[in-house]
Formats: C-alpha cells, structure tokens, sequence
C-alpha cells in the first residue's frame, strides 16, 4: 500500500508506503515514510555550527575599519616599514572579532532557542518540527496546523472544518474547508486511512495564500483539488472535533513562510555612516602620510644625506625616494589610532548596556502573562531613535480582538451610559456595578452591561425592545452547541456576531438550537420555534443580511441588520423623524469608535412572500447571471423596512492606543496600518485609535480595476504630479489604501478574487507612495503578508528613512523582517511574530517607552559617543604630525609606547563609556511629555557629516594647542637648578599630561546626567593614569626592564615642574575655550527643536478631535463572510448529537 505526492515542476514521483502506529486502541498519527522530502522545521535563526564562523567573519569584514585593521596587520609584518610590534594590532583585532562574534551568536540563539520550543507540538511521542510530506495527521479543536494539509475527512456533518486565518491575513471571522466526498467517507476509520493509497500531482510551492491547484487520483479516478481543500499553516481549527489530513507542504515550503521573505543582517545607519567616515579618515590619513613622506624625502635630500655619519641609511635604502616610500607605510601604522579598533568594541558594548535597559524596565513588564520586554538583537538600539514610519498590524496588535456589546439605540432612546445621582454622565470602571441578570437562567456570567434603563425596558415588555432584541436573537448565522444541559455556547462566524447573538441571549432572548428550517429562542423563559423560511445571506456589496421566518403566531416577519448608509434607503418613509434620531446616536457611537449596525424589520404580506420564494428559487437555479438575478430578488424584499434601531459594538483597543498613535504623531512619526481585513473594519479601528480624526478633509480611498483607474486615482486633485511633491505642505487628509486585491465589487469578483490590483506595480509605485506620504494616515486593506513587505520596502527604497514594523501573527513576518526595525507583539496569534522580530512586548504602548525613551537615550548617547571618541583620536593622533616636522620625519612617536597602548584601552575608556551608557538629556517623564524631541533623531542631527568635520577641525585644533603650548612653554627653559627641562620624554610627559586632562574635561562638559558612577569613570580614569604614570616610571621597573620601560625617572622629575603645570592649565582651557562658546551661542542662533520646545499639550485633544466630527460618517463594521446562509439551509451544519444530561 503507498501514497505518493509530486510536484509539478518535477518529473519524479516520491512512494511513500504507509505504516500503521497505534497507542493502545486509538491511533493520534499514521506516520508515512518515505525516501525525500522536507521536513516541517523552520529557521528563525541566519547561522548554524557550520556556517557561522565564515558567515560572521564576512559580516565584520564588511566594516571598513575591521578590513583596514587586517591590512595593517600585514604591513607591521614587514620589518623595514614596522614602526610598531605587529601584536599591538592582531590582539586587539582578535578581541574586537570574538567579542562581536560571541555577541551575535548570542542574539542568534536567542531567535533560535524560542522556536524549538513554539514548534513543539506533540503528538503521542512526535514533534511538529518532525511532520512530513505525506504524513496522515489528526488535528483537533483550537490546535494549531503547522503544514498545509489536504483535508480528508472531519467530525462534521459532510466533512466540513472550520478555521480561524487570522495568523494569514488577520481576519477573525471564520471559515469554511470541506474535504472532497470520496475522502470524507473515511471518517476517522483508522483502517481506511491506512489504506489510502492515493497520489497528489500539484503546484509547486508558492507565496499564493489564495490559489491552490492539484489532481488527487485515487481508485483509478481523477479528483480536482483547489484552494477551498486546503487548510495552511498557520490556521487554526475551530468548532471542529477532529479532522485527518494528508502533509502536501511542510516547512520553509508552506505557503505561510513562503511569504515570511529571508532572514537579513540588519545595519543601523550609523553604521553605514561609520563606514563613509571610515573611508575619508583613509583618504586623510593617507594625504598627511603622503605629505610626511615629501617632508621627510627633502629633509634626507638636504640634510640626512650629510648626516650618514651619525645617521646612517639602512642597508636596504638606496636613495630618499626609498626611504621616503618606507616612512609614508612607517607613518600609516602610527597613525592607524585615527580610527582606533577600540571604537568598536566600544560601540558593541554600548548597545549591550542600552539592551539590557530595555530587557530591566519594569514599566515594559506586562504582568497578567509574567513577560518582560525584550531586547533580541543589540545592534539597532540607537535607530530606535531615528524612527520616521511604523507599519502596524491591526488584529491583536492595536485591538484585542474582544468584541463588546457596548450601546444601542432602541426605538429612538439611548441605551449604554452611565449616570450618577445628579443625572451626571460617569465613564465605565472596574467600579460601576453592573446590570444583575440573576433573572435568566441561561444568561452568559461573562457579559456585563451597565445600563439599567435597558433591563427594565425588557422587564416591563417594551414592545420595541423585545423586538429588537429578538431580531437580533434570529438574524444570524450562529451554530450553538450544548454538551451540557443549560450551558451553552456559541460558535460564531464572527466575533461580531457572537456579541450581538450573547446580548440578546442575556438580555431574555436566547437563541437556543436551530435546523435547516427551524429557530429555537427561549423568549423571556418562554420557549419558541420560528420556521427559518430564507437567509438573505450577507456579502460585501449589500452589506448587510436578512432572515425571513414565520413566528408561531403564523406571521412572516423579515429580520434585517447591516450598514446604515444601507438600509437608510430602505427604510419606510414613516420612519423620517425615527431615522434623524437614530443617526444622530449614531454619531455618537462613531466618535466613540464603536462599531455599528442598523436594525429594521418588515411585515410581510403571506400572498406576497410566496410569489416572492418563486422568484427567489426561479434566481437560485438560474444557470447565467444568477448573482446578479438573486441580488434583484433580495432587492424586491428589502424595502420599505421598519426601522428598530443600531447596535454599537467595541473592537476593544488595547490599552493606551490612542493615546500611544497620538503621542507618535506628536513626534512626527507617520503610523500607517497594513492589515489583511476588510476595509470597513479597518477604517473603524482607524477612527477609534486616532489615526483618522473627524477634523482630517476626508477619506481618499483607491479602489480601481486597473492601471489608467488606478494611476487616476492616485493623481487625485492633481497632488502628485509636482516633482516632489513630499517636500511640500498640504491640507491633512486621511487615506485608505486598497490596491492589494480588489474591492469586492461584485460577489463574482470576491469569491475568485482574482483580480490584482496595479498600485504596487511598476511606474505607479511612485504615484502610491507620494499620495500616501501626503496623508495624515494611511490603511492599507486585504493585504497578503509579501504585499507588507512590499510596502515597507518601498518606502525604504524611495525615502530613505528609518522604519519600523510592529505585528503580532505569522502574517507579519515579512513585514518585520523587511523594515529597518521590526517589533514582535507576543499575542494570541501565535510566536512566530515574535520569533522573527528585533525587540518583544505585549502591549503596543509600549512603543512609546521603546522609542521615546530607550531608543532616544541610545541615539543620543551614541551620537556623543562618537563625536567625543572621534575628536579625542584626531586630537590624539594629529600631535604626531605637528611634530614630524621637528623630528626630521623619521617617524617618532610623541608618547610614550605604554601611553599608546593605554590611551584607548584604559585611560579613555571608562569616561566615554560612562556617558555613552548612563547620560540623559532630560529624564524619562519629560521624555515622553514632549514627544518633540524625538525629531532631531529622525533628521540625524546629533551625528552627521557634518557634525563630523566639526569634530576633525576641533580635533586639529587642539593638536596644535596641545603641541605648541608644552613646546612654547618648555623651550629653552630651565630647571631652578639651571638644568635643562627640554628633553623628549619631559616633552612627552607634558604633552600626553595635557591631552588626558583635556579630553577629561571635554566629557565633562559634554555629560549633563551626573551619576556616582559617571564621577567614578571620568575622574578615577584621570587619577589612575597618574597612578599608573609613577608606576611605569618608577626606577625598578625601568632597572629590571630597560629595553622595555626607558622613562625613568622622568614622572618625578616632571610633575614637579611649574612649567608644566602652566602648560597642562593653558592647554586645556584652551582646547575647551571653542566648546564653551560654541555651546553658550548654539541656541540662540542654531537652534533646533530640542531647544525650543515649551508649554504642555493635553491629551484631552484625542477625545476633543472625536467628539466633534465636521460631517458625518458611517461606523459600519462587520467581520462576516459570505456563503454561511446557504450552508445553514442546506442542512450541512447540523449535529445529531444530542446534548448530555448534568
């Protein structure tokens, strides 16, 4: 017996003999082995044991300063042109090499170590990871699947499963697969799914979530397999006991990390920054080198020549030209310290310290799952800082996916708020008392509603309220399921549905079971069949759905519920002044960012509904143009409707949405929300989280079939046509963007969903991302996770700015792979967000605290960082040059071989790491209250070219201050004794005295956070170098050890000296003299931001924004699908199992 799958773009067909496991009597796998195949692990991590050394190497390499530092190496090898050892360089290459590859490998086992254990899903002794093609596998109700499976059978009726996608494209409401019949006739028959011997010819693994195409051939018959037999990773089963299904994709082959896009190393730009800067300080140190080889070949031409007696020319030099062309290479290692290897190891242990604040901030720890923000890489702190668009997710990254009955309006009266005793409006807290439905014995605990007015109204039989409520009891597509007598529960094709079918449940009208024909409500205790007559089914044109039914009392009733901008139209005429009220609370219900629903009903006339069911089954079995036939028929119904009144439902937010979006907006950070729900919902949500507001001109919404449409659209009013049109200022204008997949504009067009929209292909990229970069805010709609991707590489390519991608499910992914910065919600959709991403938390306002916080505090600490390491190396490394020129340019050093070793190892080290690790402009609070001074990030003030000349022209400066000052002030001088003080080492003592007591005070100026620490690092690293100064001079040491300590005697001897007091006091304010003047005169002349940010905003303006709108709008939202009434009718949903007894 066998099964076998191939692919069709092989030739070879795989056997796979099938093997029966079984675990007592009751077998959970039937395990297919088979010669090839892949396997069902993934890889969230870039290395394994035997790609990371050379992988990581290159990826260091692929820093300038790394590759220069290799290539000295290699020239301190060679003895005529070695002016220092050549381990003064490989071993602080070595550490800056292992330290960085210890701490990539580090953050790559951190991506590792999660995902082996999120893709351990066990069942009997297997493994997820170890699923493969071909294998028979069971899944059960709320299980994950973890490969893309052909369905073979189920616990329902006609082998239906239900599935939740919202991992793919982020919708929560349900779905439908059902296994081909031929399959579905085996059950869970263990000895027929051992038998299966069938072969599947299919597609070629693709990033299509829609498309799906395949020939299953079993017992010598061809069966066509589709999108609609396929269930992808990703998924999960819902409503459904169990289910069979045969592995066609596993792994990196399924289509949910087809779209997932590649692993890539993330660099900041200060990095690639870096690496220019790195390139002009070669070119510099070169040009000096090369003027230092001219000066040094006419100074042998004119007076080392005739000095051969006491200097003589090595061997190996035969002329000045030569020994000119030996020193230019001799004067290139002394001068390497321009871009001292230190500042990357320096710069890697910055970053760590900064990961380590965001992985300890207790206001980052969401206490009710016990998780703490993390930090999964440490290379990207300082971009946090620099962040100008976030790509957000929607679906359980801004909302919870709670829906909440939250008000209605009922008959032209207001239900939902609270009042207190003075008739004074009060918000809803954990302390409001809720309304006591102890009276229905069939009431759900978990509902709560506030309202009391409304429990009475139901109490004393207010007509219009039962009849509200019992619509909404009968409007629906709702399955109940009762195992247990009285408990029951409601599986809903959406989580709207759910909310509406559990209010009217608790509020006395529970709807109970139903059938193919019947409605079971329990009417305030009362027990009621209504005959299901027809469902209006819903779709995304009509937006909305209808029941007809005939009540007990023989009355044929049409319940119908959908969006207001709908049934407005079809109201009765009677119902004018009922409609004004009903959309004035409407109004209400927008500006809260409620969703909303109108309800209506219609009477009809016996006589007339059953000429009306001819009609509807004349349409129903028309073979041409038959959805356009049945939607005329819908229309002849549904008219003249009563009006009973709207819903208002509550995506519920996660906490502090609005508020975070408001506050990013204050700091001029674009949100744009790229999800795979419809548009409606996700313009609700826009609304409630503050990215659209009612002041904004209006919403422009593209929504074109092809190219010429699409570009049309684009080039609204014109706006895009400018050369630039992101330079200039226009009126804020709130935008939609649809172009993924099509509007559904017919219900043809929905179910193939075929149709590709054009905005993000070829020249009209360009017109997209000028329109949308003109909008306050943007949505993005139907979107598949590679089209994220898209997105956000687009804007990458064409702005070059900083983004950042926040979402929470698989279909997130790519998103947050593609952008600069990708941040993981740890949600209900899965780990695999989270897996993937730079940094991890639960709840998006936590952004606030990662960006304007943690992530500003990097960008300004290393932007300090290096300016200060940057000046403090030119000031160090240009003293040599000055003095070339008085040392016939033989390529001396100026210091004292230790002090060049200490320089950046020890007596530098510690100051500059304690302001690039603990200093603070202002403090966290004032942080996040003025969101203002995150702008200098984004524009990259604090660190540029620019900033970097200044640090070079500061640099030589203060070379020359700290050369001529110790030589102007010992020249010629001497001693109170009348010997001379003119020597080289007591010049060296000086000079290298001067500069550390220099550089020491720069950092102080430039610290404006004072810690004990910061005391400790700044003035300890200048008292140890004094310290260390008497040791490395002192007589014993330079008694055992001459050839290696030559400076005997000279600290003694030098320290003591007033000449070299007054030339340490004059060097260094001399040196900070430009620093003071500059920073006293940069605010009033050059300001930026920074320093003109005054007064408080109050966030009050988010509820004032959306309680005012300008014009109306319709809040109409509903997470539905079309296709469940027809499944109703036929019967197909329909359990014969009987509920069980307490």
């Amino acid at each position: 017996l066998s099964a076998s799958i191939s692919s069709s773009s092989k030739d070879e067909h795989i056997l796979l003999p099938l093997y029966n496991w079984e675990m007592g009597s009751f077998v959970l796998l039937i395990v297919l082995v088979f010669f090839y195949s892949q396997n069902n692990s993934i890889k969230t991590s870039k290395y394994n044991a035997f790609n990371f050394l050379p992988m990581n190497l290159f990826e260091q390499f692929q820093r300038l300063a790394n590759a220069y530092f290799l290539f000295l190496l290699f020239l301190q090898l060679i003895p005529q042109i070695a002016s220092l050892a050549w381990y003064t360089t490989v071993m602080p290459l070595m550490v800056v090499l292992s330290i960085t590859a210890v701490k990539d490998a580090i953050d790559d086992l951190v991506m590792w170590l999660p995902g082996e254990n999120s893709l351990s899903y066990r069942m009997v002794t297997e493994k997820w990871m170890d699923i493969q093609v071909g294998d028979i596998i069971k899944l059960e109700n709320n299980q994950a699947v973890t490969a893309d499976i052909l369905l073979l059978s189920s616990s329902e009726p006609y082998s239906l499963t239900y599935i939740e996608t919202a991992e793919l494209d982020g919708e929560t409401n349900l779905k439908v697969k059902q296994a081909i019949s031929v399959t579905s006739e085996m059950e869970d028959n263990l000895k027929l799914l051992s038998a299966f011997d069938g072969e599947v010819r299919c597609e070629s693994p693709n990033n299509k979530l829609d498309r799906f195409t395949g020939v299953l051939t079993y017992r010598g018959e061809d069966y066509i397999l589709d999108h609609d037999r396929l269930i992808l990773r990703g998924c999960v089963i819902r409503n459904t006991d169990w289910c069979y299904g045969l592995v066609i994709f596993t792994g990196p082959d399924t289509k949910l990390m087809q779209n997932s896009g590649k692993s890539t190393f993330k660099r900041t730009h200060i990095d690639h920054l870096m690496n220019v800067l790195v390139l002009w300080i070669f070119l510099f140190l070169g040009s000096m080198c090369f003027i230092l080889a001219i000066g040094h070949c006419i100074w042998e031409n004119k007076k080392g020549y005739y000095f051969q007696d006491f200097l003589p020319w090595k061997e190996y030099v035969s002329s000045s030209v030569v020994s000119a062309t030996l020193i230019f290479w001799s004067y290139f290692i002394i001068l390497n310290t321009m871009v001292p290897i230190s500042l990357y190891v320096s710069v890697e242990i910055i970053r760590l310290g900064n990961s380590f604040y965001i992985n300890w901030d207790q206001k980052m720890f969401y206490e009710p799952k016990n998780t703490p923000a993390r930090a999964r890489t440490t290379t990207l702190n300082e971009e946090l800082g620099q962040v100008t668009y976030v790509f957000s997710d929607k679906t359980g990254t801004l909302t919870q996916n709670i829906m909440i009955f939250n008000k209605c309006s009922i008959n032209g009266k207001f239900y939902g708020d609270v009042y207190d005793k003075n008739g004074q409006r009060v918000d809803v807290s954990e302390k409001t008392e809720k309304v006591d439905f102890s009276y229905n014995k069939l009431a759900d605990p978990k509902f709560s509603f506030y309202d009391k007015t409304l429990v009475e109204a139901v109490k004393r039989g207010d007509r219009w309220v039962h009849l509200f409520f019992l619509s909404l009891s009968l409007c629906h597509t709702v399955i109940p399921e009762e195992k247990v007598e009285g408990e029951l529960v409601y599986q809903a094709q959406s989580p709207d549905e759910g909310a509406l079918v559990t209010a009217a449940r608790n509020f006395g009208f529970v709807f109970r079971s139903r059938t193919s024909e019947t409605i079971m409500v329990v009417e305030m205790g009362e027990t009621k069949i209504y005959q299901l007559l027809a469902i209006l089914d819903f779709s995304n044109v009509r937006k909305r759905m209808s029941v007809i039914v005939r009540t007990p009392e023989d009355r044929v009733m049409l319940f119908c519920k959908g969006a207001d901008t709908i049934l407005c139209q079809l109201l009765h005429p009677s119902c004018r002044s009922l409609k004004e009220v009903t959309m004035d609370h409407l109004d209400d219900f927008a500006s809260d960012g409620l969703r909303t629903l109108m309800v209506a009903y219609r009477e009809l006339d016996n006589a007339f509904f059953q000429n009306w069911s001819l009609k509807h089954n004349e349409a129903y079995l028309s073979l041409e143009d038959r959805e356009n036939k049945i939607s005329l028929v819908y229309e002849e119904i549904e008219k003249d409707l009563m009006l009973l009144g709207a819903t208002a439902i509550e995506d519920k937010l996660q906490d502090g949405v609005p508020e975070t979006i408001f506050t990013l907006n204050k700091a001029k950070i674009k949100v744009w929300v790229l999800t795979g729900d419809k548009q409606e919902t996700a313009v609700n949500i826009a609304y409630a989280c503050n990215i659209f507001h009612d002041e904004m001109d209006g919403i422009f919404i593209v929504e074109g079939k092809d190219n010429e449409t699409v570009q049309q659209e684009l080039r609204y009013d014109g706006r895009t046509a400018t050369a630039h049109p992101w330079t200039q200022d226009f009126p804020p204008i709130s935008s939609s963007i649809w172009p993924p997949t099509l509007p559904e504009g017919t219900e043809k067009k929905e179910r193939r969903g075929k149709q590709k929209a054009h905005a993000l292909e070829g020249n009209l990229q360009l017109d997209l991302l000028r329109t949308a970069c003109m909008c306050k805010g943007v949505i993005c709609c139907r979107m598949t996770p590679l089209q994220k991707a898209q997105v956000v590489e687009l804007v990458k390519r064409y702005k070059k700015v900083v983004t950042l991608a926040i979402g929470d499910g698989a279909n997130d992914v790519s998103m947050i792979k593609a952008a600069h910065i990708g941040v993981g919600i740890s949600g209900q959709e899965g780990m695999q967000a989270m897996l993937n991403s730079d940094y991890a938390f639960s709840q998006f306002h936590y952004l606030q605290r990662l960006l304007f916080i943690h992530g500003r505090w990097s960008y300004n600490r290393m932007c300090k960082f290096l300016s200060y390491f940057f000046y403090k190396n030119f000031a160090f490394t240009l003293v040599h040059f000055w003095y070339a020129f008085y040392s016939g340019f033989s390529a001396q050093t100026v210091y004292d071989t230790w002090f060049i070793t200490f320089y950046n190892l020890v007596y530098t080290s510690l100051p500059v790491l304690g302001l690039s690790l603990f200093d603070q402009d202002v403090n966290e609070t004032w942080s996040l209250r003025f969101p203002e001074l995150y702008e200098p990030g984004q524009h990259n003030l604090y660190f540029n070219k620019k900033e970097f000349v200044k640090c070079l022209v500061h640099g030589i400066y203060s070379s020359l201050v700290l050369f001529f000052i110790p030589m102007g002030a010992i020249y010629n001088s001497v001693r109170s004794d009348g010997k001379e003080i003119s020597d080289y080492q007591s010049f060296s003592v000086i000079v290298q005295t001067s500069l550390l007591c220099a550089v020491t005070a720069q950092i102080a100026l430039e610290t404006t956070y004072w810690t004990m620490i910061s005391h400790i690092f700044t003035w300890g690293s200048l008292g140890f170098y004094f310290c260390i100064l008497f040791f490395l001079y002192s007589d014993g040491l330079c008694l055992m050890f001459p050839n290696v300590f030559q400076f005997l005697g000279v600290a003694r001897n030098t320290l003591n000296l007033p000449q070299m007091w007054l030339s340490v006091i004059l060097s260094m304010v001399l040196c900070i003299l430009p620093v003071i003047g500059y920073q006293f005169l940069k605010p009033l002349f050059w300001p930026v931001s920074v320093d003109k940010v005054s007064g408080t905003e109050n966030l009050a303006r988010i509820h004032h924004c959306m309680r005012h709108p300008l014009s109306r709008r319709s809040a109409y939202a509903f997470s539905h699908k079309q296709g469940f009434g027809a499944l109703i009718t036929s019967g197909k949903t329909l359990k014969t199992k009987l509920p069980k007894k307490k």
